[in-house]
């Protein structure tokens, strides 16, 4: 079956940064090409990659990711020397980033990597306009959670 020419093309998730949600609230989102080298695109196609430690700087007027771990495979080209931490340089419209540079710059705001997935065979990376979470709302986070596993745990044994 066939893709209807109009319809968004589908998303596939290489890697999630879980930590991000427990440590963020998420204010906006946004959609950011990534500048990759070719053992990298082999790598996240294997699924080696750790986006958790990740951050966004902006320099220059540009965005850059930083602390990405994408782990090189065993059978990489022995003529290149991979960093697995290197810096990736974010691709975005000049007007999306002025944007943003002028929400960091209010307190509080910072930029995060929720995910990295594929669309229309690129490598895209979602980020997220985020403001931190203090500690007592990362326990109303873990309560909240706990509390929709018990009402699963109550539901799945009512229905056996």
């Amino acid at each position: 079956m066939a893709r209807k020419p109009d319809a968004p093309a589908p998303k596939t998730r290489i890697a999630d940064n879980k930590k991000a949600a427990f440590n963020y609230f998420f204010e906006e989102r946004f959609e950011a090409g990534i500048v990759l080298e070719g053992w990298e695109i082999k790598s996240l196609r294997e699924g080696k990659v750790q986006l958790t430690d990740g951050y966004v700087v902006i320099r220059n007027g540009e965005l850059f990711l930083i602390g990405c771990q994408i782990n090189p495979l065993h059978s990489a080209s022995t003529h290149i020397s991979p960093d697995k931490v290197r810096t990736k340089k974010l691709l975005m419209h000049k007007a999306e980033i002025l944007r943003l540079i002028g929400k960091v710059e209010q307190k509080g705001y910072t930029l995060v990597p929720i995910n990295l997935h594929w669309k229309a065979g690129k490598v895209k990376c979602e980020i997220a306009l985020a403001k931190g979470k203090a500690e007592h709302d990362k326990r109303d986070t873990i309560k909240d959670r706990e509390g929709k596993r018990e009402v699963e745990r109550v539901l799945k044994t009512r229905h056996r």
